[in-house]
């Protein structure tokens, strides 16, 4: 059974830290002793959560508002059993860079369709995302919890 997950995107500002506060707060009502965390491949080190990936998970009683970016680094991803990315372009660059990491990087939405980057665009941006995260984060966890 895998014990945690590592949830990557670029920045680590916007999809990442919802995808990662969803999962965290799936698991807490699940009764699972789950650890998850988020990176990104090029992130705003430091940087707090977007302003409006905060405002949507304060509309589901989430709290990113602590949240701050961080890299992605090797000894990182090692940790995690599960690496899920939001472009099938991540997933190239993370087994391209770390070979070891191969069969341990998943799409988090689909292998076909990437989750699109909100960043510096609009509320509804952020809702579509959102979208493709919740319905990522649906199959995933049925696969994680059963």
């Amino acid at each position: 059974m895998i014990a945690n997950t590592l949830i990557v995107c670029t920045g680590n500002i916007c999809r990442s830290p919802i995808a990662e506060a969803l999962l965290r707060n799936s698991a807490e009502k699940a009764g699972r002793q789950f650890e998850v965390a988020s990176a990104g491949i090029a992130a705003l080190v430091g940087q707090p959560a977007d302003a409006e990936a905060v405002a949507l998970m304060a509309e589901r009683a989430i709290d990113i508002a602590d949240h701050r970016a961080q890299q992605i680094t090797m000894p990182l991803a090692r940790h995690y059993e599960l690496i899920l990315v939001m472009e099938a372009e991540q997933k190239a660059f993370l087994e391209e860079r770390w070979p070891s990491l191969r069969g341990r990087v998943h799409p988090l939405y689909s292998a076909t369709e990437d989750v699109p980057d909100p960043y510096g665009k609009s509320r509804e941006a952020f809702e579509e995302s959102l979208q493709y995260i919740e319905k990522g984060l649906k199959t995933w966890t049925k696969r994680l919890w059963n």
